[in-house]
Formats: C-alpha cells, sequence, structure tokens
C-alpha cells in the first residue's frame, strides 16, 4: 500500500481570501463544483423531459398509469441512468486508478470526486423531487439515506480523504437497474411468473449478492489493512463515523434485503416449476 501522501484534509482544496473577504476555490474544486450542478440540471431534465417522451415510445403501457405511477416511473427510469453512469465510471477508477488502490485513504481522489460530484448531483435531484411529490415517491428511508451518503460525500469532495472507500462503494449502484425493472414489470401488470419477470428477478438476486455481499470481504480487509496506521489518524473523526459506522449499518441491511431477496427468488421459481410440472401435455398427463 502507497505511503501517506503528506496532504490533510485542511489543505485538500486551496481556497484563498481575497481583498474584499470573498473565499476562492482553486481551478479543480470549481469543476467540481461544476460538475455537480450540471449533474443537478441533467437529471432534472431527465425526470421531466428525457424519461416522458422516451417511455412513451418504448413503452405504450406507460400511457395508461396514474400521474403517481408516472412520476415513479420518471424517478426510477433516472436512477437506472445514474446507477449504470457512476457503476460503470466505478469500475474505470477500481480497475485503472492505481493511485486510490495503493493508497485507499489518501490516493488521489481526482476522478473519486468526478464520479462522487455527479453521485451528489443525482443525491440532490431526487431529494428535490421526493419533497416535492411527496405523495407519490415520498419516503422517510431515501430522505435519510440520501442525507447519510450527502454527509459521507463531504469528506470526500471537501477533503480528499478515504477515496478507494467511497469509490468502492458505488459498486452497489449495479444493482439498481434489476430492482428498478422489477417494479417496472410490475407496474405494467406482468405475472410474477412470467419469463421476462423471473429472469430479472434472477438477474437481480445474482447481482445484488455480487456488489454488495460477495465484495465485503475485500471492502473490510482493506479497512483492517489501514486502521491504526498514520492515514489512519489523519482522518479526523467526523469521517472515521461517516467512514465506519455507515459501512456497518449499511452492510446489516444488504444483508436482510439479500436476504429477502433469495428468498422471493426462491418462491417465484418454485413456484413456476409447479405450475409447470401441473400443466397437462398432448397425450392427456402432466410432466
Amino acid at each position: 500500500m502507497g505511503g501517506h501522501t503528506g496532504r490533510t484534509g485542511d489543505d485538500a482544496i486551496e481556497v484563498k481570501i481575497t481583498a474584499w473577504g470573498w473565499v476562492a476555490m482553486d481551478p479543480f474544486s470549481q469543476l467540481i463544483l461544476t460538475i455537480s450542478v450540471t449533474s443537478f440540471l441533467t437529471f432534472q431534465w431527465l425526470f421531466h423531459k428525457v424519461s416522458p417522451w422516451m417511455s412513451t415510445r418504448i413503452s405504450p403501457g406507460f400511457l395508461g398509469l396514474s400521474d403517481k405511477q408516472k412520476v415513479e416511473w420518471n424517478s426510477r427510469t433516472v436512477s437506472t441512468f445514474h446507477a449504470l453512469l457512476v457503476g460503470i465510471f466505478c469500475l474505470h477508477i477500481l480497475w485503472f486508478d492505481d493511485a486510490v488502490n495503493e493508497d485507499p485513504v489518501w490516493g488521489d481522489p481526482t476522478l473519486v470526486k468526478t464520479n462522487v460530484a455527479i453521485t451528489t448531483g443525482y443525491l440532490i435531484s431526487d431529494l428535490l423531487l421526493i419533497f416535492y411529490y411527496w405523495k407519490a415517491i415520498g419516503d422517510k428511508f431515501f430522505v435519510v439515506h440520501h442525507l447519510a451518503a450527502l454527509y459521507a460525500y463531504y469528506y470526500v469532495l471537501g477533503h480528499g480523504m478515504l477515496p478507494y472507500f467511497a469509490n468502492f462503494r458505488l459498486l452497489a449502484e449495479f444493482s439498481t437497474p434489476c430492482v428498478n425493472q422489477r417494479w417496472f414489470f410490475e407496474v405494467l401488470g406482468y405475472p410474477k411468473s412470467s419469463r421476462p419477470n423471473m429472469a430479472n428477478g434472477v438477474a437481480m438476486a445474482v447481482v445484488f449478492f455480487m456488489v454488495r455481499i460477495a465484495v465485503m470481504p475485500v471492502y473490510y480487509s482493506r479497512m483492517y489493512a489501514v486502521y491504526g496506521t498514520e492515514a489512519f489518524y489523519l482522518v479526523p473523526w467526523g469521517g472515521r463515523v461517516a467512514w465506519i459506522c455507515s459501512s456497518i449499518c449499511l452492510d446489516i441491511m444488504n444483508v436482510m434485503w439479500m436476504h429477502k431477496i433469495a428468498r422471493g427468488c426462491y418462491r417465484v421459481l418454485r413456484s413456476a416449476r409447479k405450475s409447470k410440472a401441473s400443466t397437462p401435455q398432448e397425450n392427456g398427463k402432466t410432466d
């Protein structure tokens, strides 16, 4: 693991006070802020304009949905796009960003900050939509989740710390498209035993396990490797809480969700097998 670069949270963002008392950010911090704002505006545009236009052409059933269902449909469409975008970016960083992989606490966070800035813009956009359309998509759990994530991302964007762990957590986004697709099938009236629904259910269980459960040993082994080192003690207490406590709480929920998903997938597959076995053949017998 690479050594500490000597940069602490206090000088991670270079600022200067002008003669008029204004605080001027360094060019890269301005770029990150611009990316976050652009991300926010882009996801608002996708929700209000792109998703309704695209959905009416891809799925005729969209027009028959209620207003509340259309709001959630557009929200989930945007969620799927965000998940694929940051998930692919996350894999690129894990595979090719040597600085972050060698020093997971204080490695060069340039690419991670860019990815987190995109997610920050999305989370703020989604929070705004949740509050505005509370009757349709309001959910206290998602509000808490988004605020907790933004708190953790503050330390990444504001102090440049823990880039490896922040990026690793974004791997979980790969399970989002399948979860959203299950809702799309349900609202369009697809039976749970239909082949598209069953295929998506199996894919959801497999992907959820891979990106949220199977990766736990890798994540916590890296955490254990840096615990107690000089780089670790340079992380302020707030950053450690946002890192360690949130990780443990999130993974407890992931295990619970994985249990529910696995049971649901098993029940659907078992039901489909029984249904197929009881279907009469041409000779009047069952399989």
